[in-house]
């Protein structure tokens, strides 16, 4: 306990580095989409250089239908007057005739792959450009939630009376804010930058394999369609992660509903969800607590229940919302759950909801016990209009 003493100064230089902490965190998220921007830049060159091939290709075809054309006119000719021709010309007259078609089928096929490939290019293109403004949303997003978080973060420094807690808070936050920053870091280079070394070096293939063989390069376009659709799937899910954008698209109940059949199929849990009332114009506050509570809790339950089943039911009534979540788990005993806030290394997931509720001045209530398993009742205050 004597390890964990310190004066109000020793603190805020803790509560700085987890704002500084932050802030690294929120430019790491500016590379990327500044990164986005770049893989944008460099498929509209690549577009552009294949219009221009496209461009090229057709003058080609042109050219060779007038060719066409004339031969055919001398073909005619030769066949009208075959008596005035020798075999050997005639002969020579066809085979100029057959050569400028073979050639021109040929030309004709690039030019449909080359408008093929410059398609999937602009649909492509229309894509990342859509990574490129959700990614700068994020940035906004966590700009605005780095405001709050400086000013909670401030306000915790000032209120907080038991200055062991303060600390441990403290330090159990920048742990927290370092395992996440290690996850995105983590799925960002096991996923997208994964395929986006990929799709360069699909990319250099399909260059080398452009005028040598057609139908495999057609295979390796495939094959990098398929890379580019798993990229952006990756990014999407790691952009969901850090804001689900359905809470403001669809509202809090779809969205709770899609985090519970993701979890349900990843580990075999069955959850039982049940609403009642009206849960419309919420405040975004009171959605995105709810939300991460719900997260948080049947994370818990995967991570140290053992549990078969989940029930959660969540009340709209017409003062309050009222969220309960139970297992069939194993169960802890409490007071030793209350001795472990005291460690720095003791769980922050319970301290994390608890903390949320009462930030909207709700109340939270957790009953466990070994063997019967783990009940959480929220109760916050409805707020319809944001403030």
């Amino acid at each position: 306990m004597a390890n964990y003493k310190m004066d109000a100064s020793r603190l805020q230089k803790i509560i700085d580095k987890t704002i500084d902490a932050i802030t690294r965190s929120k430019n790491e998220i500016i590379d990327i989409a500044e990164n986005a921007r770049r893989e944008c830049k460099m498929l509209e060159n690549e577009l552009d250089q294949l219009k221009s091939q496209v461009a090229q290709l057709i003058v080609e075809v042109d050219v060779l239908n007038e060719k066409l054309k004339k031969s055919q006119k001398h073909l005619m000719y030769v066949n009208k007057n075959y008596d005035q021709f020798s075999q050997e010309e005639y002969r020579l007259a066809y085979e100029e005739a057959d050569q400028i078609r073979i050639q021109l089928a040929v030309k004709r096929e690039q030019e449909l792959h080359f408008i093929k490939r410059r398609n999937e290019l602009e649909i492509r293109i229309r894509e990342s450009q859509k990574t490129v403004e959700k990614a700068e949303n994020l940035i906004t997003n966590i700009s605005a939630a780095l405001g709050y978080l400086t000013g909670d973060l401030q306000e915790i420094s000032l209120q907080l009376e038991d200055m062991q807690q303060r600390q441990l808070l403290g330090l159990r936050i920048i742990k927290a804010q370092e395992e996440e920053r290690q996850r995105v870091a983590r799925e960002i280079h096991d996923g997208p930058a994964q395929s986006m070394s990929n799709i360069v070096l699909k990319a250099e293939l399909c260059e080398r394999l452009i005028d040598i063989d057609i139908n495999k390069t057609k295979e390796e376009l495939k094959n990098l369609k398929e890379i580019v659709r798993t990229s952006l799937k990756d990014v999407r899910s790691i952009i969901y992660d850090l804001r689900p954008m359905s809470l403001d698209d669809l509202g809090l109940i779809p969205t709770i509903q899609r985090c519970i059949s993701t979890f349900e199929e990843d580990t075999g849990i069955k959850v039982d969800f049940k609403t009642t009332g009206n849960s419309e114009d919420l405040s975004s506050a009171i959605s995105l607590t709810v939300y991460r509570i719900v997260q948080e809790a049947i994370n818990n339950v995967k991570k140290h229940a053992k549990a078969d089943k989940i029930i959660i039911k969540l009340s709209f009534l017409e003062k309050e919302l009222k969220l309960e979540i139970s297992d069939d788990g194993k169960g802890f005993c409490v007071d030793e759950l209350n001795r472990q806030r005291e460690d720095i290394n003791g769980g922050f997931g319970i301290m994390s909801m608890r903390e949320r509720t009462e930030l909207l001045n709700g109340i939270f209530e957790l009953k466990s016990r070994v063997g019967i398993g783990t009940r959480i009742t929220i109760k916050i205050p409805l707020i319809r209009d944001e403030v």
